[in-house]
């Protein structure tokens, strides 16, 4: 794991004109300390958490219908041979302290081999029975044109970093 002092800049990069400290922002969600109250506070924990390389926190945010499939090796990999640059966060749709679910739309930015790269999604979050945010699924970009690249073998990791092979999670609809 990634360490980040506590004065650093959150790799969230939330309220961006007036950045944060890791220990003010997404700190004490990776600490365990507090969950966040709501959809986009959870999707900017989950960024810092592949920029720390926190692994374990991936796992533990995912809905539990989400964790069987999880790839702890090829989510470490990614996150750890990755560099994070930064999240621009969208839109949201709900995902308020009062709501049930919320989506969240993204691009995360970070370089890998040297190559700067985006990943550009909108995620879908739920409350847990115990009311806490947990992320649900991948969902289709609303009003955005998909134009297909180089893509991953179906025993890849999945680029939308829900720790699954791509051949169960966004390649399965391919």
């Amino acid at each position: 794991m990634t360490e980040i002092s506590p004065e650093a800049l959150c790799p969230c990069r939330a309220a961006s004109q007036d950045p944060h400290a890791f220990s003010d922002c997404c700190g004490p969600y990776l600490a365990r300390t507090k969950n966040p109250p709501t959809a986009e506070t959870l999707m900017r924990s989950r960024y810092s958490a592949f920029a720390r390389g926190d692994v374990d926190y991936l796992y533990d945010t995912l809905a539990e219908d989400q964790r069987g499939d999880f790839d702890r090796a090829a989510t470490s990999d990614w996150a750890n041979k990755s560099e994070w640059l930064g999240l621009d966060i969208l839109a949201v749709e709900d995902g308020g302290e009062g709501d049930p679910t919320g989506t969240v739309s993204f691009v995360a930015h970070f370089s890998r081999d040297g190559k700067k790269l985006t990943h550009r999604e909108r995620s879908l979050f739920r409350r847990d029975g115990e009311g806490r945010w947990r992320f649900a699924r991948e969902l289709p970009m609303k009003g955005e044109t998909v134009v297909l690249g180089a893509q991953p073998g179906r025993n890849d990791p999945c680029p939308c970093g829900s720790g699954k092979k791509y051949k169960k999670c966004c390649g399965a609809a391919a």
